[in-house]
């Protein structure tokens, strides 16, 4: 490792992410993700073949999920809670091998969608859900699935806590706790919102932007549309 190496247990900030020039990965909820288009189902099993291999050989473990015409990867280094230089020469080397086989990155595509609760009882909220999904609790106190099997689950207090934004928003025409965080690319953002508000949606507040637009359906079930610019 050369002497201005950053080390690599420690976890990187958005802007060192953002230096790394990682074309084909865009951070979403602290984790790099990618999505590649191979030309076919067995162009994409040779691909999650090459990219096991090659973790194997850096002690790395990306999550990895193959669909028909896509292979979907995300990286972090759970050691650290985040990304690391470990993800960033991981991120390469699957671009690299992806490259190598002809499959594109989908950036525009790229989604990553979290449920968030309203409860000051977050706690007791995890224990039941980690059981009722057969998932973990983290150390942060999210409910997540190693498995991929269920959608990763965090708490916000009632008061508004965890929010980024200090502007009020105006009360929801409806009661509503749940609310989906759906995590995109920022240079994204923009045309998801569009197709949001195209679609029927209502923009509640921009203030946060660009790091999280709220939005509502039409009956005012809200959610928002983040990404990870203006963040630590």
């Amino acid at each position: 490792m050369s002497e201005n190496a950053p080390d690599p247990r420690r976890r990187l900030s958005t802007a060192e992410i953002d230096a790394a020039g990682l074309t084909d990965w865009r951070l979403l909820a602290g984790r790099l993700q990618a999505r590649f288009a191979p030309a076919d189902y067995a162009a994409g099993l040779d691909l999650v073949a090459r990219i096991g291999a090659a973790a194997e050989d850096a002690d790395h473990h990306p999550e990895t999920t193959l669909t028909y015409g896509h292979v979907v990867l995300t990286l972090s280094s759970h050691d650290v809670g985040g990304v690391t230089s470990r993800d960033v020469r991981m991120a390469r080397r699957i671009s690299a091998l992806a490259a190598e086989l002809g499959a594109g990155a989908d950036v525009a595509g790229l989604t990553r969608a979290e449920f968030g609760l309203d409860t000051d009882r977050g706690d007791e909220h995890a224990r039941y859900y980690a059981a009722l999904l057969g998932a973990e609790v983290t150390a942060g106190g999210e409910v997540t699935d190693p498995a991929l099997q269920a959608p990763t689950l965090w708490w916000q207090g009632s008061a508004g806590e965890g929010s980024a934004s200090e502007t009020p928003l105006p009360a929801p025409e409806v009661e509503q706790r749940w609310h989906l965080d759906v995590w995109v690319a920022p240079e994204e953002a923009p045309a998801r919102l569009r197709a949001v508000l195209d679609a029927g949606g209502r923009l509640v507040s921009d203030a946060a932007a660009p790091s999280f637009w709220v939005v509502e359906d039409v009956e005012g079930n809200r959610s928002c549309i983040c990404t990870s610019q203006d963040r630590a």
